[in-house]
């Protein structure tokens, strides 16, 4: 069941990606494309194949979940009304061979290293002209690189 949010327990408020296409709500999964001719994935869904240019043959594909840390910075100024400090990160998504930036949370910027284990979450980050709740995705810290 997709995520929703209730400020009147009778009238539950929709939920739905900020841009359709990217993720799936049910479960919850980023979503891209597989080329048919190299097995090249990518994120976000692309209509030609970047690696051998294909244009027949891409198919719409779910990406795992889960990911590591390939590199990050911790972002210390932002525009009025952004929290700082947080991490940017490039996660890679080893079942998939995708690498794709995204913040990441659950851990202070101090503790967050490369090859880290983080995991897909959706947050809500906006309101649709529609009153929906928008929802974007972000990378959870799962454990710490020792244990995983």
């Amino acid at each position: 069941m997709p995520p929703t949010n209730t400020s009147d327990a009778s009238a539950p408020v929709p939920t739905r990606p900020f841009r359709e296409g990217l993720v799936s709500l049910e479960p919850p999964r980023l979503l891209g494309s597989r080329c048919g001719a190299c097995a090249t994935t990518t994120f976000p869904p692309r209509e030609f194949c970047p690696a051998c240019r294909a244009v027949a043959g891409l198919e719409r594909t779910e990406l795992d979940r889960r990911g590591r840390i390939h590199s990050y910075t911790v972002v210390r100024q932002a525009p009025p009304g952004v929290a700082v400090p947080y991490v940017l990160a490039w996660v890679d998504l080893p079942a998939d061979r995708v690498r794709l930036m995204s913040t990441v949370v659950g851990a202070e910027p101090e503790a967050v290293e490369l090859g880290l284990p983080v995991e897909l979450e959706l947050t809500p980050f906006a309101t649709g002209e529609d009153g929906a709740e928008l929802l974007g995705f972000r990378f959870r810290v799962t454990e710490g690189k020792e244990n995983a």
